[in-house]
């Protein structure tokens, strides 16, 4: 095993493909999140992230410009072409990717290359960012694609920070609904054996644990558990049909440190939500892409 290789990616972030950013940054507030300034992308996507202390994120992803986004989805941006295609068959709505932090992107291309599962051209662009105090930087990144042909509506990618943003979030990282990080993202499949090799490709992670409905892969610092539909209705009391092929995003488990809170704050701003056990769930609703749980770190 090569020095890469040797420890699993941790989750870096989570694309949400939505309508629009206003209604996204309107229903995250609802939902008790800390959402960051507007940011545009240079090939006609934007975002307006919200930031966990655990160092992932969200990224809500609205489309800024038809024409550029056209434009450099035409010109290999693998980026803006699988959002274009997950919009176009699934709607304005969703979890189209699950991003993995890296030190190499270059090699992780390679290594996506060498598994079959390369998504195609890597990309890497800058674009500026605003801090909380006003002051602006720069951010770099470099992004290598894994994709499966057998799940279109799905893919995968890592991504290194050329420049790193500066440390200190801590006044975005801060949320009223108590969210402190992510804890688990449910994907789902039929079959989810099928893409354990494909996931754990992504997130260099080969160990796959087998559970009762499908199986789990541990990124380092999130689980990734690939489910059947009953397993998704099980836990998160989503119905979604076993016909549906492939591998989708279906839900985000958000690790908070008291639930009590989260209820609270749910239930101030008027926010519909079922409590299964002991968890919170919110289900998708314009601006939030798809299925928000909540749990109290243990």
């Amino acid at each position: 095993m090569n020095e890469h290789s040797a420890i699993p990616h941790p989750l870096d972030h989570v694309v949400l493909p939505v309508v629009n950013i206003d209604l996204a940054r309107e229903r995250l507030g609802k939902l008790g999140f800390t959402v960051a300034a507007d940011a545009r992308h240079p090939f006609g996507t934007e975002n307006a992230c919200v930031f966990l202390a655990d160092k992932t994120y969200l990224e809500p992803l609205g489309i800024a410009s038809v024409e550029e986004n056209e434009a450099s989805a035409r010109q290999g941006n693998v980026f803006t072409a699988r959002n274009r295609a997950f919009r176009f068959r699934c709607g304005e709505e969703g979890l189209s990717a699950v991003v993995f932090g890296t030190a190499d992107a270059g090699h992780d291309h390679k290594s996506f290359a060498a598994g079959g599962s390369s998504a195609g051209e890597m990309l890497q662009f800058s674009r500026p960012m605003k801090m909380p105090d006003g002051s602006k930087s720069v951010g770099s990144f470099k992004l290598a694609f894994a994709g499966d042909l057998r799940a279109p509506d799905f893919f995968l990618f890592t991504c290194q920070r050329i420049n790193p943003l500066p440390a200190d979030r801590g006044a975005l990282e801060t949320h009223a609904n108590g969210a402190t990080g992510i804890a688990e993202i449910a994907l789902c499949a039929p079959d989810p054996a099928a893409f354990a090799a494909f996931v754990g490709l992504a997130a260099a992670q080969s160990a796959v644990e087998k559970t009762g409905f499908g199986v789990n892969i541990a990124a380092s610092n999130v689980k990734i558990s690939l489910m059947t539909p009953e397993g998704l209705e099980a836990y998160f009391e989503i119905a979604v049909s076993s016909a549906d092929r492939g591998l989708r995003g279906r839900a985000i488990l958000f690790a908070v440190a008291d639930l009590a809170v989260t209820e609270a704050h749910l239930a101030a701003n008027g926010v519909t939500y079922t409590r299964k056990n002991n968890r919170i769930l919110v289900k998708p609703a314009p601006g939030q892409g798809t299925l928000f749980a909540f749990e109290e770190t243990r």
